[in-house]
């Protein structure tokens, strides 16, 4: 089922999306301390005096959290995009965001503008929160029900490559000197390229192309190219059979979708995983490294070398979660990921605790550091993404990423703005709110969250139709309530666009 086109589009999308999104999270922590210092002799050259502390600390607060911000703008803006230009089209259109903020990041040590790095992270965080709602809805449609869980992986996958690029790129060896760090971000400007370079010669979503654009010949064409076979009656006939349930294919708003009472438990379970999915503490865990590293005995111009395999443990992970999700599927995968984070984040909170009496402590408490990264990227990490484009219908979905990725941003910000007062009250026991985070999150999913492997998107429709209080044939109404047409006229309309759209006979 993986064709060479379906490979490459892959590949292709998520280097030029999810992997700036995971190099973005990581490239500011290698330089930090040069950033700082420029932004206090730019201070000192404009104003004459040195820049205050406090000052300096919220200057640099603001470019590291404002990547959220502009995350949140992105997330919201998508849905229109995506439903003019299509799903491909976003993709590329977005590197425009990227390669403009590659350049105003990378020249602004020699323009001696800090704020033309703040400006080129808000940006940065826009083309993320833009290529996180379009990059996991094309995989979703141009991949066979049999492996969208795997290739939904993709993403996750290539946003720990991308944090552990940034580190890798962040060593004193390579840019992680004081005359080097604009280099780290002017690399942004590659991945966009590649994609920007292969990404035009792949086809859109067929999914797109038929339900949003009604040109048959283009979906056949692309569903051959990506499956790699001549014969796709079959899977033509089950996207129409998708689009006979919709009744049409008229795109539905947030608000629309938020009073849909067929997909309720649909939204409130992509809400709470894509808000466990920020708040289970995995930014704590990044926080806290260096110190536990350090207390652990290792040299401090060791550390960086040492953080590295917190990135190679976060890469193997997601691999691993992409090979084995299709067998042990996205429920077990989600709830035990969330389980066992909770079990190492208590034995963290014990071990940070009483580490200074018990000489070989720090070491457990670098285990489960690695244990809870690997914990979150088996499960956690990707397949959130993977359940937003499963969950939801095709006229649906634009406004379910939407949802999914305002709340996604929102926690991240929420996590950037609260944990140093959480991390300041509780010290060591700040772990434990995330514990709770992740049981309540993992309790939940055990109790709403039915398996959708191998599943078509009515059949997951099914799954939650009993929870919705609704009827397979309601469920199916509700789509579009106000909306409907006679039966009669709708075998009449189906049928024209069939014959208008040059459907090969057989396939109805």
């Amino acid at each position: 089922n993986w064709s060479g086109s379906l490979i490459v589009a892959s590949l292709t999308g998520a280097f030029g999306s999810s992997f700036l999104y995971g190099y973005n999270l990581s490239v500011v922590n290698a330089p930090a301390a040069y950033i700082k210092k420029f932004y206090n002799e730019t201070w000192e050259r404009r104003y004459g005096f040195s820049v205050d502390e406090s000052t300096l600390t919220l200057l640099w607060s603001i470019t590291v959290s404002i990547f959220a911000i502009g995350g949140l703008v992105g997330a919201i803006i998508v849905t229109p995009i995506v439903k003019f230009f299509g799903r491909k089209c976003t993709l590329l259109l977005n590197n425009v965001f990227a390669v403009t903020a590659a350049l105003l990041m990378s020249l602004s040590f020699l323009a001696g503008s800090f704020e033309m790095l703040i400006l080129g992270r808000i940006i940065m965080g826009v083309d993320a929160g833009i290529s996180l709602s379009a990059l996991p809805m094309y995989l979703s449609e141009i991949s066979p029900k049999e492996i969208r869980g795997s290739l939904g992986q993709v993403t996750a996958i290539f946003i720990c490559i991308g944090v552990f690029t940034g580190q890798v790129l962040g060593l004193p060896e390579i840019f992680g000197q004081e005359s080097r760090w604009p280099y780290l971000f002017g690399a942004i400007i590659v991945p966009s390229l590649i994609q920007i370079v292969i990404l035009p010669f792949l086809p859109e979503s067929p999914r797109y192309l038929l339900l949003e654009k009604h040109n048959t010949s283009k979906a056949e064409k692309a569903f051959q190219t990506f499956l790699g076979k001549d014969d796709v009656s079959h899977e033509v006939e089950e996207v129409l059979a998708e689009s006979r349930v919709q009744r049409n294919t008229k795109l539905v708003s947030v608000l629309q979708l938020l009073r849909t009472q067929a997909v309720r438990w649909q939204v409130i379970t992509v809400v709470v995983t894509m808000g466990c999915y920020q708040l289970c503490g995995l930014n704590a865990i990044w926080y806290y490294t260096n110190n536990i590293f350090s207390e652990a005995g290792i040299n401090h111009e060791t550390i960086p070398y040492v953080t590295l395999s917190t990135g190679a443990v976060e890469t193997v992970a997601a691999v691993f979660s992409g090979l084995v999700i299709e067998r042990l599927g996205r429920r077990l995968l989600l709830i035990g990921g969330f389980g066992l984070m909770v079990v190492f984040f208590a034995v963290l909170t014990v071990s940070l605790t009483l580490q200074k009496t018990v000489h070989w402590l720090p070491y457990l408490s670098i285990f489960c550091i690695l244990a809870i990264i690997a914990s979150f990227c088996i499960g956690p990490g990707g397949i959130p993404f993977v359940l937003t484009g499963e969950f939801f219908q095709q006229s649906q979905r634009p406004a379910a990423f939407m949802i999914a990725g305002t709340v996604n941003w929102l926690s991240n910000f929420a996590v950037g703005l609260l944990f140093p007062f959480i991390q300041g009250g509780l010290q060591t026991y700040c772990f434990l709110v995330f514990a709770a985070i992740c049981f309540a999150g993992a309790t939940y999913l055990f109790f709403v969250l039915p398996e959708t492997k191998n599943k078509t998107f009515n059949e997951i429709s099914q799954a939650f139709a009993k929870r919705n209080k609704v009827s397979l044939e309601m469920q199916e109404m509700n789509h579009y309530p106000g909306e409907r047409k006679s039966s009669a006229e709708q075998e009449s309309n189906f049928t024209s666009s069939v014959d208008n759209g040059e459907t090969k006979k057989g396939i109805v």
